[in-house]
């Protein structure tokens, strides 16, 4: 039986196209960003009660902005800025009921390279609170849904940004990295999820001042070029020094890589289905020519302990700064139970930091150390096909619930403490046909060759999307009902 699936796919300005193809449409002028930004508001009103997946909606402001002259690669094209950065205007609020955000003043530092690539942000998508959850569910709001079936989790902490990209409201949105935030909602929604090498976008002040930089700003997509172009505009306005430039990544390599195989985290192994997919991506790797073999654990039990009292801290900072770091309304009292226990299991731990923090720095030298014969580790983005709603929801005892956390995201903090660039592409499909996601890690400032590879991976195995068209918008009802294709 076919799973229901939510989407927004029409005859409309948006069409199926990506942002690639929208970009050239409205450079020989065969579309306009007016039409473009009123088809994605169209799309998101239709979906938004089923889905929801912003945060805040500020549809004048895109009308007003698409109205104005755009430059930029994608000027013109819809997207989707998430809830935890700063957009001029709009509320940031990091999916918290702590408090209500007054607009922003100014935009994040990140979200002003994006806008001059000149994209039109519709408003802000949803996140978990403070995005320390892996779904994007709260204790007293709606969960934000998967489009693939909306009985399912979207992942997090982009979750909202993935669900709409999914489902055709945008091409592109907004998306960043803590722990795997933009790997897990592409692992989930069938999509394309880079993190970047740290340093490789602009970071919020306060990110750069964190013990362990371990948070990255990206975009989660339908396709490949798509995420390349966003990195070769992003470096017409931002170019690290330390790190060597992407350029313009426009296929796949003909160099033949060493790649290793990681199957087996600390914490757990891949389920069944998680594990065939991986090693149906394995043989398809050695198909093309590339050499594939076995590897040892990246990490230790020691990793994970570690990984796991720096996210304690952080909860325990933002639930302890709160009124300092958000807003003087903040009230601690109304954090969810997930951030809450993270935060008090911080205080058990909280003598063992110093050496947490060592560690973690220390990691950055793992790929040297350990994995100096690969040019890339394969492995599964998460441990688990993705899981129904409530799962992993906040309002459970919380010892289950981080128990259950650990077990689904064994695979994607390695490169949030390393610093080095991960892709989760959309490789394998579940029995009830949700998606899965395989893994690729490269070395420091090697985001080209990880570009490169998924090129030919998708062109070897182009990954199903969900775009089943709709007759037409205006026959969708307010609110969608899932509904089956076959």
């Amino acid at each position: 039986m076919a799973e229901p699936r939510v989407t927004s796919f029409t005859s409309d300005a948006l069409g199926t196209s990506d942002a690639v193809e929208l970009s050239h449409r409205l450079t020989r002028k065969e579309i306009s960003p007016v039409e473009l930004v009123e088809a994605a508001i169209a799309r998101a009103e239709a979906l938004g009660p089923t889905l929801n997946a912003m945060a805040h909606e500020d549809f004048e402001a895109a009308r007003l902005n698409a109205r104005l002259p755009r430059s930029g690669f994608f000027g013109g094209v819809p997207t989707l800025i998430k809830d935890n950065v700063d957009l001029a205007g709009q509320p940031t609020n990091h999916g918290s009921a702590a408090w209500t955000a007054s607009p922003a003043r100014h935009h994040s530092p990140f979200v002003k390279h994006f806008l001059r690539s000149g994209v039109v942000p519709l408003g802000k998508s949803r996140l978990p609170e403070l995005g320390f959850n892996a779904s994007t569910e709260y204790v007293d709001a709606p969960p934000t849904r998967n489009p693939w079936n909306p009985a399912y989790s979207s992942g997090a902490s982009s979750g909202g940004s993935a669900a709409f990209v999914a489902a055709g409201v945008v091409p592109i949105a907004h998306a960043n990295d803590g722990g795997g935030s933009i790997r897990i909602p592409a692992a989930a929604c069938g999509l394309v999820g880079l993190k970047p090498t740290r340093g490789r976008t602009p970071d919020d002040l306060v990110h750069t001042i964190m013990p362990v930089r371990i948070i990255a700003e990206g975009v989660v997509t339908r396709s490949v070029r798509d995420t390349a172009a966003f990195y070769r505009e992003l470096e017409r306005t931002y170019r690290p020094r330390r790190l060597p430039p992407i350029g313009d990544v426009t296929g796949p390599s003909s160099r033949r890589l060493r790649i290793g195989l990681h199957r087996d985290s600390p914490v757990t192994s891949p389920d069944a289905q998680v594990g065939a997919a991986l090693e149906d991506t394995a043989q398809l790797l050695r198909n093309l020519g590339h050499e594939v073999r076995e590897m040892d654990s990246l990490v230790d039990e020691q990793f994970v302990e570690d990984f796991s009292i720096y996210w304690q801290m952080l909860a325990a900072l933002l639930r302890g700064g709160g009124q300092r770091i958000f807003d003087p309304s903040f009230d601690p009292t109304r954090v969810d139970t997930f951030t809450a226990g993270l935060a008090d299991a911080f205080m058990t731990n909280r003598a063992k930091l110093p050496g947490v923090v060592r560690r973690l720095r220390r990691s950055s030298r793992l790929w040297s150390q350990r994995c100096g014969d690969y040019d890339v580790v394969l492995s599964p983005t998460l441990a688990h096909t993705t899981p129904k709603l409530g799962y992993i929801a906040p309002g459970q005892d919380f010892d289950q619930h981080f128990s259950r956390l650990l077990q689904y995201v064994a695979y994607t903090p390695l490169q949030n403490a390393t610093g080095d660039p991960a892709i989760s592409l959309p490789l394998g499909r579940s029995d009830i046909g949700m998606p899965i996601g395989m893994h690729f890690g490269a070395g420091p400032g090697e985001e080209r060759i990880l570009l490169a590879l998924a090129y030919e991976l998708e062109q070897a195995r182009p990954w199903p999307l969900i775009t089943e068209p709709a007759d037409t918008l205006s026959a969708l009802p307010a609110q969608v009902q899932p509904r089956s294709t076959v």
